[in-house]
């Protein structure tokens, strides 16, 4: 069964975020009280360059089975640890397409907009585990396992041990992309 393992929020800009007993999504604009919460772009480099775009990274959501294989690496990396607001069990985030809803516990439903870029803050966390998180298809194509971003379309609470629901968009499916 696909469920949340944690959720985490942090009102302040920090690498990584503060693990709770549930949060709060709310329509449009992300985690209440996390630093990346709006309508608007909220990650600093991109506020910088532009801070009227729309923000596609309210919520982001890590698959547990990651730290799994960090672990395998020799990384030590928990929930929160990267950043991320949400970490499932169970469900292959990265080989969902654009616009796949998650149904998240009783009533939060958030619509996958693209996939994390990792950057050199991870490095800054543990030595090499940017790389950790990139990978090479078998035609050289590179790929991304820090995450997927999203935006809240139906608020609610999301705990851990909440059930997760995917709900597939319509086809041709959209691969996804870095947001």
């Amino acid at each position: 069964m696909s469920s949340v393992i944690a959720v985490s929020a942090r009102a302040g800009h920090h690498f990584s975020k503060t693990p709770g007993l549930s949060i709060r999504l709310l329509k449009g604009l992300g985690v209440a009280g996390d630093a990346h919460m709006g309508e608007t772009v909220k990650h600093r480099s991109r506020v910088r360059r532009d801070p009227t775009q729309p923000n596609l990274r309210q919520v982001h959501l890590i698959h547990a089975e990651l730290f799994d294989e960090l672990r395998a690496k020799g990384f030590v990396v928990q929930p929160a640890d990267l950043g991320e607001n949400i970490t499932t069990s169970g469900i292959d985030l990265l080989a969902l397409p654009t616009g796949a809803r998650l149904h998240l516990g009783a009533s939060a439903v958030v619509e996958i907009t693209g996939l994390r870029n990792p950057c050199i803050q991870i490095d800054d966390f543990q030595k090499g585990l940017m790389a950790a998180t990139l990978d090479r298809d078998a035609d050289g194509n590179l790929i991304r396992k820090a995450g997927v971003m999203s935006i809240v379309i139906s608020e609610g609470d999301v705990r851990p041990g909440d059930p997760v629901r995917i709900e597939m968009p319509a086809e041709p499916h959209r691969p996804l992309l870095p947001v």
